[in-house]
């Protein structure tokens, strides 16, 4: 029995030699107390902020170059608008002031009925070299015997529809003033009790080529209750 437990101790005693020539291979550091030093690491939250690499920054810097030519893409496109202007430009032009003239009014196949004027009608002729567009109604006023202070213009209803009529040189586009008519004989008399109007020549307001003073081809304009009716200008000629 005491063979046994001598044995027992010098085994007791290889297993402890063993173990710390392991440890000792091992080179695991200890702390002063005979413990296990853990490696010494830093919480990622107590380490100072990384700067943001310089070729990052040059990224963010393209970035914000795309964006600047995307504002050039802009600009082009606004240059493309101007394009669409410009092919406004090449075609025909609006008719102005110098380049219509006004012929006298003449009475009109179809007016109401009565003894006054009753229906007009007005053509006005491209006497330029070039073509021009009408769009649009004319205006109508009673001439203020050579005074435009003194012109009274008419209650304008406008008839139909418009559309844009081109003129070559020389061509004509027509207009139908429609009147209040004048009824009865001498002077005559307006239905509506209103006192009757003449007026030697009336200004007719032109869309885009100003006011031009026209006379009737025979008589005078008689109307009544400072109304008429217009139609857009046409390159037919209404009856």
């Amino acid at each position: 029995m005491q063979y046994t437990a001598g044995v027992c101790r010098i085994a007791a005693a290889l297993v402890t030699a063993v173990a710390v020539t392991a440890l000792t291979a091992g080179c695991t550091p200890t702390g002063d107390d005979g413990a296990v030093a853990k490696p010494s690491t830093s919480p990622a939250g107590s380490e100072p902020a990384k700067p943001t690499p310089t070729g990052g920054s040059s990224s963010t810097g393209g970035g914000t170059g795309g964006t600047s030519g995307t504002g050039s893409t802009g600009s082009t496109g606004g240059t493309g608008g101007s394009g669409g202007t410009g092919g406004t430009g090449g075609g025909t032009k609006a008719c102005k002031t110098d380049q219509i003239k006004a012929s006298e009014a003449h009475q009109a196949d179809v007016r109401p009925p009565g003894t006054g004027t009753g229906a007009a009608i007005v053509s006005v002729t491209n006497t330029s070299t070039g073509p021009c567009t009408l769009h649009g109604f004319p205006t109508v006023a009673g001439a203020g015997n050579g005074s435009p202070g003194k012109n009274l213009p008419l209650a304008v209803t406008q008839s139909g529809s418009a559309s844009t009529v081109t003129l070559a040189p020389g061509a004509r586009a027509w207009t139908k003033l429609t009147f209040v008519n004048v009824q009865g004989e001498a002077d005559g008399y307006c239905v509506s009790g209103a006192t009757p109007a003449s007026f030697p020549t009336i200004v007719l307001g032109v869309p885009g080529a100003g006011s031009h003073q026209i006379a009737m081809d025979d008589g005078v304009f008689a109307e009544c209750d400072n109304k008429v009716t217009v139609t857009a200008f046409s390159p037919t000629k209404p009856s």
